[in-house]
């Protein structure tokens, strides 16, 4: 079983999260598969998925290797967040700070990554034991958040959730986010039956990481 910080490193270097929601698990089950075979990673089923946590021990078993890393997202309290983790969950992201919820992850070292918008709130999550900051809804400010909360808060692991395209990736990453995660921007093409052009957007992203990292 992977450690909290394989999980985190595993998250860090590949840099994007893909963000699932759908209608059914069906549904959830394709996208997913699209974007694993697009080179994700990590991919976060949302509770509002129906049977989020089914789908989450199904997945868990379909990628025992470690190299793909399931979590659960939309995760509001801490008994969704043990739910999650008796499924399977290999990290919790919530769209809020809920400390109790960050206790009960830490207690069980899984990663925790509640949502944030200011500096106060950013601080508050950290002060609580979150281990990345999701900066949300990260459309509301764009890229530029990400560097105004890094001033007073040099350390602060960020990843941003909400207005990540393709267009933008690149200044989110280069403005200092330890990740990005994407849903419908990436995930779109499912409402049509469109798996392939998730697997598509999935490497284009991946590639665009890469070489904002490198540059």
């Amino acid at each position: 079983m992977a450690t909290k910080e394989q999980i985190l490193t595993k998250i860090k270097d590949g840099g994007l999260v893909a963000v699932v929601r759908a209608e059914s698990t069906e549904q959830a089950f394709k996208i997913t598969e699209a974007c694993i075979a697009g080179g994700v990673a990590a991919i976060e089923i949302t509770f509002t998925v129906p049977s989020a946590a089914d789908l989450i021990k199904e997945l868990v078993q379909n990628y025992p290797s470690g190299e793909i890393i399931i979590g659960a997202g939309t995760v509001l309290d801490p008994e969704t967040a043990r739910a999650a983790i008796l499924a399977g969950a290999q990290y919790i992201v919530s769209p809020c700070l809920n400390t109790e919820t960050v206790k009960l992850c830490n207690r069980y070292q899984v990663p925790v990554m509640p949502g944030a918008m200011t500096v106060k709130e950013t601080v508050e999550c950290m002060e609580a034991g979150a281990d990345v900051v999701k900066i949300f809804p990260g459309e509301l400010f764009g890229p530029a958040i990400i560097k105004a909360i890094k001033g007073p808060l040099p350390q602060a692991s960020l990843m941003p959730t909400g207005g990540v395209s393709l267009d933008n990736v690149s200044q989110w990453i280069k403005a200092g986010a330890v990740a990005v995660g994407v849903g419908g921007n990436l995930t779109a093409g499912a409402k049509k039956g469109d798996y392939e052009s998730i697997t598509t957007i999935a490497k284009q992203f991946m590639e665009k990481i890469r070489e904002a990292r490198a540059n």
